[in-house]
């Protein structure tokens, strides 16, 4: 645990549910823990008591992305864990594929609608047909046009088009619209929605006032701040300033709110961990700031900047929209300034201080 993350209350301590099981977290709130095969290793589900047109049954949070190991995990909480009842609905906070992943699969199965944002279904539907933000020719061009010189990297990104349809091979083909400040009753209780921009396109956080559970998405991590990138879609995209405003949303909400993130633990000190993401991303601007002063410098050697351990090239690639970000958004707030040299690589320093009249 480190030190930021230690001035958070975890309620359930270390207590983690088991594969295929569930652990109640908050009344009629069950938490489901599904293994990935990256280095970020898991994602947290949730299952919520529900009653929908007349039906007893459950609305399924979040899906994880579509594996054999995935499935088998579901087939194991739908025989142990449902108390004989349905899924009713499927809600996807957004579009990255260890959200939605099987969507697919869960609507079909169960016969159940799938509800998400407008922005992120579309964009989930286009991914499927192509690529998006994490390989292909574009990517590749893109990267390269921030200072990635590394033929070999530069390939593998090039070749990487199946990268989203891999890991999200289909996406239901209706879904109803969630919208920010819409009120959704959910069993019992009653969900407002709140939306934020610059991890995904129109995510989608749910806030229970009755219970004083915030189900976060990735909107709010206790461990890691949330990946916020620039992609080859939206290249001049301003992503980590939009990431900031939306956080700070989450403000008015209650202090002992109980967050229940998409990865780390469900834990209280919401307020705190909005100022540590602030605080965080503070200090990498002002290491960006300090690099580019009377440096051309381009985001690929701006990475060393804000990484300081060895990344392999799937993390890289997260990377550089990272940098990217970072750098984007100080050029906007036009502290850096921004030119590109006789290759055509994107380079940026230090915006020279106006003297006083």
């Amino acid at each position: 645990m480190n030190h930021l993350e230690a001035q958070l209350h975890y309620p359930l301590g270390d207590v983690l549910p088991p594969p295929a099981q569930t652990l109640e977290v908050a009344p009629g709130i069950r938490w489901v823990r599904m293994a990935l095969p990256f280095a970020l290793d898991h994602i947290n589900l949730w299952l919520i008591r529900d009653t929908l047109d007349g039906r007893q049954g459950w609305t399924v949070v979040d899906c994880c992305i579509d594996r054999p190991e995935s499935r088998a995990q579901w087939e194991g909480i739908f025989e142990s864990q449902l108390e004989g009842l349905p899924i009713l609905r499927v809600i996807v906070t957004h579009m990255h594929p260890d959200h939605i992943g099987l969507a697919h699969w869960l609507c079909e199965r169960w016969q159940a609608p799938l509800w998400m944002s407008g922005m992120d279904y579309y964009n989930a539907r286009v991914a499927t047909l192509g690529t998006s933000g994490n390989g292909g020719e574009a990517a590749a061009r893109f990267f390269a046009a921030h200072g990635m010189t590394d033929a070999k990297a530069l390939a593998e990104i090039g070749g990487r088009t199946n990268y989203y349809r891999n890991l999200v091979p289909d996406v239901p083909a209706h879904y109803r619209r969630l919208m920010d400040g819409m009120r959704l009753r959910i069993g019992a209780h009653e969900w407002v929605c709140i939306d934020g921009f610059g991890h995904a396109p129109e995510h989608i956080a749910l806030y229970c006032e009755g219970l004083k559970v915030l189900v976060s998405g990735d909107m709010v991590l206790p461990r890691i701040s949330s990946n916020v990138s620039v992609y080859e879609v939206e290249p001049e995209g301003d992503p980590l300033t939009q990431f900031l405003a939306s956080i700070d949303r989450f403000k008015p909400l209650p202090q002992d709110t109980l967050v229940l993130p998409s990865h780390g633990r469900p834990f209280t000190g919401l307020h705190e961990r909005i100022q540590q993401l602030h605080d965080h991303h503070r200090d990498r601007l002002n290491d960006v700031m300090q690099a580019c002063d009377g440096h051309d410098l381009t985001a690929m050697q701006v990475l060393p900047v804000l990484f300081k351990r060895a990344l392999d090239l799937h993390q890289t690639t997260f990377a550089m929209g990272e940098a990217i970000a970072h750098i984007h958004a100080l050029w906007h707030a036009g502290r850096l300034q921004r030119h590109q040299d006789a290759q055509g690589v994107y380079r940026f320093t230090a915006t020279a201080a106006k003297s006083p009249s």
